[in-house]
């Protein structure tokens, strides 16, 4: 449990990133039937800190996390996403099935404490979604350089940018599974749930990792479809960001990942931020935001 300076802290910086008012899109396209399977397209804005060519900029995909539940979608994502933009990316914020509303039961349910995701929709959704995107940002929002691929998420949705990267190297019989890698510049994973032994053990989220896949019974059987700590080496260039203050997801579960990647042969960056918690990296008033722009461009441009 952290101590009441950290918890002070992680307060503020929740509160600091919740602040700002949600933005709208530019347009919203959908990827299937759902409500939630949906993604949001931002274009490039004026004045924007990185000068791209007028005909086309690079693609952005932004995951949004939540700890998978229905409470948070991408709307509290919206101003990093337009953070984005000013600095000249295409951005598409994609929507996906979550679990249920507060008090709700359902798989993964445990006492009091919503579910998180929908096994296996969370899942179908996000590949539908990736799938999807190249036409759809091709018809919605031209000057998207799809070529130009970077996917990012946040926490939940770190873990699911970890996982899409890895779809050609999940299990031969994964309904999700690609014949070869996905056309990427590179993955940046913020503060991510990367490792889910790891993260089961520090109780993150309130086992939200275990929720995910349908509870206790299933964990043991579904994990190795979901972890990215075991779907290595992707030879995806990868960056994971990370707070070292970070009390929703600590440290030790990035750690974890990039220790797992070595030992499989792949280097992953791993940016290690000193009194940052949690939600700065997606707080366009942090300065923990515009390293993670930073790393972004890095691999886009």
């Amino acid at each position: 449990m952290p101590d009441d300076a950290a918890a002070a802290r992680a307060a503020a910086e929740e509160e600091s990133a919740f602040s700002h008012p949600p933005v709208d899109p530019d347009a919203t396209a959908a990827y299937g039937d759902h409500p939630d399977q949906v993604i949001d397209f931002y274009v490039p804005r004026p004045g924007r800190a990185v000068t791209a060519p007028a005909a086309s900029a690079p693609l952005v995909v932004v995951l949004h996390g939540g700890a998978w539940r229905a409470r948070y979608d991408r709307r509290h994502v919206t101003p990093f996403a337009a953070c984005l933009a000013r600095r000249g990316f295409v951005v598409a914020n994609v929507e996906y099935r979550r679990g249920g509303e507060e008090g709700e039961g359902g798989a993964g349910g445990e006492g009091s404490v919503p579910p998180a995701g929908r096994w296996p929709d969370t899942f179908d959704d996000v590949a539908a979604a990736l799938d999807a995107l190249p036409a759809l940002a091709g018809e919605v929002v031209p000057q998207a350089d799809a070529g130009r691929t970077v996917l990012t998420g946040h926490s939940a949705g770190g873990h699911l940018a970890l996982w899409a990267a890895a779809r050609h190297v999940l299990p031969a019989d994964a309904p999700w599974r690609t014949g070869r890698p996905a056309p990427l510049r590179g993955v940046v994973a913020l503060a991510p749930i990367a490792d889910f032994e790891v993260a089961e053990k520090l109780e993150v989220c309130d086992h939200a990792a275990r929720q995910l896949l349908g509870g206790h019974s299933a964990f043991a059987e579904r994990v190795r479809y979901a972890d990215p700590a075991r779907l290595l080496p992707t030879g995806i260039a990868t960056t994971l960001v990370q707070g070292r203050a970070d009390v929703v997801v600590p440290h030790q579960v990035a750690e974890s990942y990039a220790e797992a990647a070595a030992k499989a042969g792949e280097v992953v960056g791993l940016t290690l931020l000193e009194d940052v918690g949690h939600f700065p990296l997606i707080d366009p008033a942090a300065d923990a935001c515009a390293v993670v722009a930073e790393e972004i461009a890095q691999l886009a441009w």
